[in-house]
Parts: structure tokens; sequence; C-alpha cells
């Protein structure tokens, strides 16, 4: 039973925070942001598209530097 808890959870840490570690604390701040929203009967609806929207550039903005850097050094 312990092996398949620590098994499921480093699926799980691979699952969600995978490559990036910082696109996934993006996404938790978005939800949490999500929750914060609605608490104050804002329609919330409108906030995960906007994070996306930040984040997804954001995200290969940084993924093309790195690859721009490690070619460079070659």
């Amino acid at each position: 039973m312990t092996r398949w808890l620590r098994e499921f959870g480093k699926f799980c840490y691979d699952f969600v925070i995978g490559d990036d570690w910082r696109v996934a604390i993006g996404v938790v701040a978005g939800l949490a942001l999500t929750y914060g929203v609605a608490a104050l009967s804002i329609p919330a609806w409108w906030v995960l598209p906007a994070v996306v929207v930040i984040l997804l550039p954001w995200s290969l903005w940084r993924a093309v530097r790195a690859r721009d850097l490690r070619t460079d050094e070659d």
C-alpha cells in the first residue's frame, strides 16, 4: 500500500508540475484568484482564460529563450 501511494504521488507531481513548476504555480494562483473574484459576487468566468493568455506565451518565450541560449553555447 505504501509503495502504491508513493508511486501515485510521483505520478501526480510529474503530471501537475511537469516541465515547468512556474506554470503550475501560475495555474494555482489563477484558481485562487478565480475563487477570490467569485467570493466577491463578481462573475469570475474570465479569470482563468486571462491567466492562460498570460501564462502560455510567457512559458513559450522562456522555452525558446532557453533553447537559444543552449544553441549559442555550442
